[in-house]
């Protein structure tokens, strides 16, 4: 069984998951090396994994600058992929997402990438700006691999759309809690609980909540509807200088597991 499932049963009834985003080779390879694995000491569930693009239009302006840094530090896809490697060589053992554009995916080749992404231990791949319509080659691909393409919804999306995501994604449901790009707010958007019923009603495949949560108590009221929560920007905006990085991203984390209900 993929890990995303795996993990999502053991906790259904329990808690919802905490699903960190970390952007690869930001601040700078050695310490995302690093960050990943504290990211799982701290009690991260399932970790996303952010790979750099030189147009990241679903990003704010933290994320965008963080992209910036990886691709000036060299950061590639392949070298997303080994850094996912040497993770699973060093003891990490959560699920794995790569979230990033379709461009470096289609250029790197739908295939290849499938079948290196699973070689090296990711469990699934987001694509922001890749619509269900046109995903089929990717779907194929990854399904050949067992590698989970997972969809995004946004609160725009009507019931009969949702339904249509909720069938085709794979591992979750990734609900983007409100119009716009990435970025920490600071509280909740208004209507999120009622985008999660929505969505309830029309999949049964676990439901998460990403963009705009950046505090504790943001995690802790999301964790009471959602199947999961997703932290970016706050998290990226902890790391900062990248000789404090792994220990205040630790803190951060372990902060936001804490405020999980169970």
């Amino acid at each position: 069984m993929n890990r995303i499932d795996e993990t999502f049963r053991e906790l259904q009834g329990k808690r919802a998951a905490l699903m960190p985003y970390l952007p690869l080779g930001f601040p700078n390879i050695q310490t995302s090396r690093e960050l990943i694995r504290a990211a799982q000491d701290a009690g991260a569930d399932i970790l996303e994994l952010g790979i750099p693009f030189s147009d990241p239009l679903a990003d704010g302006p933290v994320i965008q600058h963080a992209t910036q840094v990886a691709l000036e530090n060299g950061m590639t896809l392949k070298k997303c992929l080994d850094l996912a490697q040497d993770a699973r060589a060093n003891g990490v053992t959560i699920p794995l997402v790569l979230m990033g554009y379709y461009n470096p995916i289609l250029q790197y080749d739908l295939k290849k990438f499938a079948r290196d992404a699973f070689e090296v231990g990711a469990d699934g791949v987001i694509v922001p700006d890749l619509p269900i319509e046109e995903a089929d080659a990717l779907q194929d691909a990854a399904r050949d691999q067992d590698l989970h393409v997972v969809f995004l919804a946004a609160p725009t999306s009507s019931d009969e759309r949702l339904k249509k995501i909720g069938k085709t994604t794979r591992g979750f449901l990734y609900l983007v809690s409100l119009t716009g790009v990435t970025g920490a707010r600071e509280g909740l958007p208004e209507g999120i609980a009622e985008f999660v019923s929505r969505t309830r009603a029309v999949t049964n495949k676990p439901v998460c909540v990403g963009f705009g949560i950046s505090t504790a108590d943001n995690v802790r009221r999301v964790a009471e509807i959602a199947d999961g929560v997703i932290v970016g920007s706050a998290l990226v905006s902890k790391i900062g200088d990248a000789s404090a990085a792994v220990e205040q991203a630790r803190a951060f984390i372990r902060e936001l597991r804490g405020a999980i209900p169970h």
